[in-house]
């Protein structure tokens, strides 16, 4: 079984099991950005509170990663407001977030003597999970 077959599997397997336990989740698929670059900025983030990490965000200096990041994390605190209207925001932390590598866009570049070099333009996956966490 090669690497992707794995993560796709293991992902799958986790969501039907594991979703039970989060108050809500959102995905932002086929992002323009690569996923080392929104990664860095995942890492940030990881196991704190939505509003701690809504301020992170705001001020970090990888402006895209950071914004598309934001924006999944605001859609998945819009979903658990939806999905339990009697959730506390406050008590909302991010319990797991990733990026998943999507689709390569491959372009051609000219290169010297008629030849050309490829250029792999990468997209992302970005998942949000949000739990909610008593006694902050």
């Amino acid at each position: 079984m090669d690497k992707r077959s794995q993560g796709s599997a293991h992902a799958h397997q986790e969501g039907q099991g594991g979703e039970s336990a989060f108050v809500s989740n959102a995905v932002a698929r086929f992002i323009r950005i690569s996923p080392q670059k929104a990664r860095l900025v995942a890492d940030l983030v990881r196991d704190r509170f939505v509003g701690e990490a809504l301020t992170i965000l705001r001020h970090s200096e990888k402006r895209k990663a950071s914004a598309i990041i934001e924006k999944t994390l605001r859609s998945a605190i819009a979903n658990a407001q939806n999905k339990v209207p009697s959730v506390d925001v406050d008590n909302l932390y991010v319990a797991r977030i990733f990026v998943d590598q999507g689709p390569q866009l491959k372009r051609i570049r000219p290169a010297p003597m008629g030849r050309a070099h490829r250029i792999l333009k990468r997209t992302s996956h970005v998942h949000v999970y949000l739990e909610d966490r008593k006694g902050r």
